[in-house]
């Protein structure tokens, strides 16, 4: 082999990984429980808005659980108890929640869980800042990172909705959060699925939280990601050990 196709093969090869990287699905070699497709920085800072995966094909739907926003920014997904849900914006104060695995995600994390252990939050618990630090503090023996989910009641709740116009670029978060609707709730009762990790920030959480949750209301006419919350009474479910 000369030195010419040597070089020539030796690019290419690093060009193709270069490629692949920004869709790979991969697993924690720590923890394999969670499955993380692409990372949130990918889509906020390089705008690589398109489909990472379609959730139709995780194979395993039994008991599964998931988050992410919906190709191009145009919605929010949420797979509760191997249910997938996609909100979209119909106006500012209305949306549309469908269930439907047929839908892609630029970037996700879903694991399957089948058995919980429960915690009645104390009645002193009401905002988000509480709710990451009681969970840090009560799963210390806990693999990271998890899933949790909560249900109960909220006294109020704001919720958004990815809502990027069409043809938008995108190389921050400031412009991944053009169109972005805020929906304002008041005394309703709650599903909220969350990933925890204090290791993921710019994957699957923001950069300022250890968590990222969705919240869907019971009957499933609402759904988005949780901004900010105003607990009532709640159930905290963990991971059984």
């Amino acid at each position: 082999m000369n030195y010419k196709t040597l070089l020539l093969g030796t690019i290419t090869l690093i060009l193709l990984g270069c490629k692949a990287d920004t869709k790979t699905s991969f697993v924690s070699d720590t923890y394999p429980d969670i499955a993380i497709v692409r990372a949130m920085k990918n889509v906020m800072w390089d705008g690589a808005l398109e489909g990472a995966i379609l959730l139709d094909t995780i194979s395993n739907k039994r008991g599964l659980y998931g988050l992410g926003p919906k190709s191009y920014l145009t919605g929010e997904l949420l797979i509760f108890d191997g249910h997938s849900y996609v909100s979209k914006v119909t106006s500012d104060s209305t949306m549309a929640v469908e269930e439907t695995y047929n839908v892609s995600a630029p970037f996700f994390v879903h694991t399957n869980i089948q058995e919980w252990e429960t915690i009645e939050l104390p009645a002193s618990l009401k905002t988000i800042s509480q709710l990451e630090l009681f969970i840090d503090s009560n799963t210390k023996a806990f693999k990271r990172p998890f899933t949790f989910k909560l249900q109960g009641t909220v006294n109020n709740a704001t919720i958004h909705i990815q809502n990027l116009p069409e043809g938008s670029k995108v190389s921050s978060p400031k412009e991944a959060h053009q169109g972005q609707v805020n929906y304002p709730l008041e005394n309703e009762t709650v599903d909220i699925v969350g990933f925890f990790s204090t290791e993921h920030q710019g994957i699957f959480t923001h950069h300022d939280s250890f968590m990222h949750m969705h919240l869907i209301t019971k009957d499933r006419q609402k759904m988005g990601h949780l901004d900010a919350v105003e607990i009532d009474k709640m159930t905290l479910y963990l991971p059984k050990l």
